[in-house]
């Protein structure tokens, strides 16, 4: 097993709101339209020098030698699936890309780098392409011109702040939003998978599973014994680099934070941060519910 370590440019490019796709064509014709969307960004890969490590679903994950063809291979990605619209459906991308060390082992690459740039995928909106300070140093002069600052945050692999830019790819920049430099606009960063356990089971929430529910009914992703719980009692989502908790029960929900403070949550949501506990249906304070506790893993949820 051959392993390696270089300097490589990591760039994800990822089909915005691939679910709605699906949902709106169906699978066959969404498919088709991934296929093809996929088919676009191979094609520009391979002009640009570099090459495919592997596809995810609706995403792909590609490696350069250099930052320049990373960031115009991103570029390119993006003009070209704006204009072909693949199987005449208006496809969105976004794409994030790190430049930095990397193991490579069995033409995968993992590391940080790896971590940073599937992040600032997630981070990423619509239409949009996001780098790093690193990729930025590593630019000719020339395509130093085409990316901008525009927030801050913490990188996995650092404890120091960072700037993140946005590269600018389209031609009309008379419509891009004019950035504040005064302000400190900090971004959420990568502060780990979720953890949720009951009795001996713990499942891992991250970009792998970034859904899950919780009940009494057999097709939930987690089943509890408690009677007071409803059938589709609540579940947890993922959003960008959040987990949040959402009710759909007749008893509500009791949150028991880290403080010890605890939360009622009926049809609404919570914000679930550091570690605590879950009781459905009564509070933990009336004694004999069943527990899932919850916590913050310090491994990259972007990890691939």
């Amino acid at each position: 097993m051959a392993r390696s370590s270089e300097n490589l440019a990591v760039l994800f490019a990822d089909i915005t709101d691939s679910t709605k796709l699906y949902s709106t064509l169906g699978d066959n014709a969404a498919r088709v339209v991934v296929n093809a969307c996929i088919t676009l960004i191979s094609d520009v890969v391979a002009r640009c020098h570099g090459r495919i490590v592997k596809t995810i679903g609706d995403e792909a994950m590609c490696v350069f030698r250099r930052a320049d063809d990373a960031v115009a291979a991103a570029s390119e990605m993006q003009a070209v699936v704006d204009a072909k619209r693949p199987g005449k459906y208006h496809v969105q991308l976004h794409i994030g890309l790190h430049f930095g060390p990397v193991l490579v082992e069995d033409n995968d690459v993992y590391g940080d780098t790896v971590n940073a740039a599937a992040y600032l995928t997630a981070v990423a909106a619509a239409e949009q392409i996001l780098t790093t300070e690193s990729t930025e140093r590593n630019l000719s002069p020339e395509l130093k011109t085409t990316v901008r600052p525009v927030f801050k945050t913490v990188l996995k692999g650092s404890t120091e702040e960072s700037t993140v830019y946005q590269v600018i790819w389209h031609k009309d920049v008379a419509a891009l939003t004019d950035v504040n430099m005064r302000s400190h606009k900090s971004i959420p960063g990568d502060e780990g998978s979720l953890l949720v356990s009951y009795h001996n089971l713990k499942l891992r929430m991250d970009q792998g599973r970034p859904n899950l529910t919780i009940g009494r009914g057999e097709n939930c992703d987690l089943v509890v014994h408690e009677k007071l719980a409803s059938r589709k009692h609540v579940s947890i989502k993922l959003l960008r680099t959040h987990f949040y908790l959402l009710d759909h029960s007749l008893n509500g929900t009791f949150v028991t934070l880290e403080s010890g403070d605890e939360v009622h949550v009926l049809r609404a949501e919570l914000l679930l941060d550091g570690a605590g506990s879950i009781s459905l249906g009564r509070s933990t304070r009336e004694g004999g519910s069943e527990i899932i506790t919850y916590a913050r893993d310090r491994r990259s949820m972007y990890r691939v």
